[in-house]
């Protein structure tokens, strides 16, 4: 386990538990002490918890972990759901992309498509992202065109929201909004931590002719904090095997297409 994948874990049980020993942590970890108690400074040094005699108690850190903190998180189905929802674009289609690190996933598979370049007579792909991180990555492709939205910089997602964000994508009309969430139920809709990543991402589902849910499994039959939109607005879901079978039986009842990757 790498250092980024052992900071994510310790966040996460100290997210769960409030507080956790040097001793237990290297336990769970199977690592050795030392390497805890340099893990514990070194995300105490970045104030994501607080350090205490033997071992460390949450402090400021919230559920809504730093984007940098979940890479190492379910990597394999990420990027079979990233290559699925990269099939379902066109050339000369307009789409959106949030954050996140499956939405990521997705601008990588379509990234590495050849057949999206424009040819004579036909456009290219044109993406529409409020996350800092894609567009960073996609404007070294020549054969895509890469739309900024503005606002301010949400650190924890890279994601730029606020009022100077919904100018633009209210000016513009997308064919897909591909939208990352934290979690999404057949009755309660697509949901996330940050309501002002929740207001950007419901401005571009309404800009879009298809909504589509890009969500892990271990999302699909949960809830957050903030909805973004209802389950009649979302045309696809994109998941992996890990996902409750009743949901997508439920999904799919209701006339929404489900991908498996």
């Amino acid at each position: 386990m790498d250092r980024y994948a052992r900071w994510n874990t310790l966040l996460e049980i100290l997210a769960e538990q409030g507080r956790i020993t040097v001793e237990e942590a290297a336990t769970k970890l199977e690592v050795s002490q030392a390497t805890i108690r340099r893990d514990f400074d070194q995300l105490s040094q970045q104030q994501m918890i607080t350090r205490t005699r033997g071992g460390a108690v949450a402090g400021g850190i919230s559920y809504d972990l730093p984007l940098r903190y979940k890479t190492a998180k379910h990597v394999q189905e990420k990027n079979r759901i990233g290559q699925a929802a990269g099939r379902l674009v066109q050339p000369g289609q307009v789409i959106a992309l949030n954050g996140g690190t499956t939405i990521t996933e997705v601008a990588r598979a379509l990234a590495t498509r050849t057949d999206l370049v424009a040819t004579p007579g036909s456009t290219g792909l044109t993406i529409v992202t409020n996350a800092l991180n894609i567009a960073n990555e996609l404007i070294v492709r020549p054969h895509l065109k890469v739309v900024v939205a503005g606002g301010v910089v949400r650190p924890q997602s890279y994601e730029l929201i606020g009022p100077l964000a919904a100018p633009i994508l209210r000016e513009i009309t997308l064919d897909i909004a591909f939208l990352g969430v934290d979690a999404v139920d057949f009755k309660l809709g697509a949901t996330c931590h940050h309501e002002g990543e929740a207001a950007i991402n419901a401005l571009m589902a309404a800009r879009a002719r298809k909504v589509v849910i890009i969500a892990d499994g271990s999302k699909v039959s949960g809830h957050a904090f903030a909805r973004i939109c209802s389950s009649d607005r979302i045309h696809t879901l994109v998941t992996d095997t890990t996902a409750p079978q009743e949901q997508l039986r439920d999904f799919e009842a209701a006339g929404v297409r489900v991908v498996v990757a």
